[in-house]
């Protein structure tokens, strides 16, 4: 092989695995997906915890009303 076919085979490979990482990337990006559903799911935890409150807060006022 000459140097300029060896020269082109290297960069032809460096671009391949170049391709390669980014395709993984948006594979794995993909799957798990952005930082958005972990919010929300921090945002469903928080809405799940104030509706518990309330009721608890609920109760107590009804227990109140009747021991009165």
């Amino acid at each position: 092989m000459t140097a300029r076919v060896q020269r082109l085979q290297v960069l032809g490979s460096l671009l391949v695995a170049a391709v390669i990482v980014a395709v993984a990337i948006a594979v794995v990006t993909s799957k798990f997906g952005s930082t958005t559903a972990a919010e929300r799911e921090l945002q469903e935890d928080r809405l799940e915890q104030r509706e518990e409150l309330r009721e608890e807060r609920l109760e107590r006022l009804e227990e109140r009303r009747e021991g009165d």
